[in-house]
């Protein structure tokens, strides 16, 4: 194995033994670094133009480095890039491809920072960019639920508590549920994201350091919104951002796999409320008959692990003391993947509302008669009777098999079948997504791109 580790002292070594242990520490990183990769260069290039304002580069060797660095970010974006099987890591990777080009000029890069603050770096910019993503997908899918519950807002459903036919519902009550509950669901991804716009590079290894070095101006560079001021609690808010952020995505998860569950109720022939075109759904090797919802039970398993992610991070941080420990790496793939794992679920659940057949006349059907009890004591209400007797009638009437259902059923308050308000659902949604400014952090990476 090549002395190819920013760690290396050049000391001899026994190689096989050095094999396995650096097999079992890089684990999937190589592979995951991928990702990760322009963000590392974003970050050096932001390092290296504060170096060169602090004076700890010459402004010559600020431009080769900085020529360099854009070289290698192009090649990356093309996917012409690749980390060599010896290195550790990306961080590693281009260190090695920027010495072998300048010599000693490369090596500078690393002046005044650790591996440690450039992992926090690139997973904080990885996570922007990855947030900024999901919120795009999510907002698509509340612009279709809403579209949905405007087109189906006068088709009435059954409306369940404890899985027993309760009171009157409509398709447009249930996408609207959906709606709003994304509304909140990116609400709790933006308390996370705002960990995210703290600019950790500089904090070294968790304790600083000697050099010089101009936080605020990298913060700037960056497009972050601060920096964590403690190089201590800089470290130690790797994990803790993660949980946060996959926090988020758990909450946006839970409502697009309680959707699911419910599409997969709405599509049995029992309930019969919503289909799909064949191609939306699978078949059997043996009942020719079936349409199987896979697509939802897919969304709903995979929305269901997404949801673990805090607790399992938790466990990992749970007893950890306060510096860098490399349990920390056991949060990185899981953490890196939810993203497009949960992006996979956005993109087909939207497919899914694209083609959606909503049924009309599910109230027509006998079974559905008492779904108009609470209508029938309400009428008997306003007409003057007190709750308590009304109610009492209406029962022995269901008793005695005599109901009858009410005529001019009107529900006119705020959220109810008549008064969806998906206006003000709307509403909320553009204030929450102002919130994040995410052209805030683009317009600073335009800049560090520029040639």
């Amino acid at each position: 194995m090549s002395a190819t580790k920013l760690w290396d002292k050049g000391e001899q070594k026994d190689q096989y033994l050095e094999q396995k242990v650096h097999d079992f520490t890089v684990g999937n990183d190589q592979v995951l670094d991928l990702l990760l990769a322009p963000y590392d260069v974003l970050g050096s290039l932001a390092h290296i133009q504060m170096l060169q304002k602090q004076g700890l580069l010459h402004h010559s060797e600020f431009l080769k480095l900085r020529n360099e660095l854009l070289v290698i970010y192009k090649k990356i974006e093309s996917g012409n890039f690749s980390i060599r099987p010896e290195a550790e890591d990306i961080h590693s990777e281009i260190e090695i491809r920027l010495t072998e080009r300048l010599g000693d000029i490369g090596k500078k890069i690393h002046t005044g920072r650790s591996r440690n603050d450039q992992v926090l770096l690139d997973i904080k910019l990885f996570s922007r960019a990855e947030v900024k993503t999901v919120t795009i997908k999510v907002k698509k899918v509340f612009n279709q639920l809403l579209e949905l519950a405007e087109s189906h807002k006068d088709k009435l459903i059954p409306g369940y508590t404890h899985l027993q036919v309760g009171m009157i519902s409509s398709f447009g009550l249930w996408f609207s549920a959906y709606a709003e509950a994304l509304v909140d669901d990116l609400r709790m991804l933006h308390a996370a994201y705002t960990m995210a716009q703290k600019n950790p590079l500089g904090s070294g290894a968790g304790y600083g350091g000697s050099m010089p070095l101009d936080r605020r101006f990298t913060t700037e560079l960056l497009g972050f919104d601060d920096l964590n001021y403690n190089s201590v609690y800089a470290q130690m808010n790797r994990g803790k951002m993660e949980r946060s952020i996959a926090t988020g995505l758990a909450s946006i998860a839970s409502s697009i796999s309680k959707f699911s569950m419910d599409a997969c109720l709405y599509m049995n022939q029992n309930f019969d409320f919503i289909s799909f075109p064949d191609a939306l759904t699978t078949g059997s090797s043996i009942m020719p008959h079936k349409k199987n919802p896979d697509v939802f039970e897919l969304i709903r398993a995979k929305c269901n692990k997404i949801q673990a992610l805090p607790f399992q991070f938790n466990t990992i941080l749970n007893n950890l003391p306060s510096g860098y420990h490399r349990d920390l790496q056991m949060i990185k793939e899981d953490y890196i993947l939810s993203f497009a794992e949960l992006n996979s679920c956005l993109d087909i659940l939207s497919v899914m509302l694209d083609n959606i057949i909503v049924k009309d006349e599910i109230l027509s059907d006998e079974k559905y008669k008492y779904l108009y009890s609470v209508e029938k004591v309400n009428q008997l209400v306003k007409d003057g009777m007190p709750f308590r007797d009304a109610y009492v009638m209406v029962g022995q009437s269901i008793e005695n098999d005599d109901f009858e259902i009410p005529n001019n059923i009107k529900h006119t308050h705020e959220g109810s079948i008549g008064n969806l308000c998906l206006n003000s659902i709307d509403q909320m949604m553009k204030q929450v997504l102002y919130l994040f400014k995410f052209d805030q952090f683009e317009r600073r990476i335009e800049e560090l791109l520029k040639d």
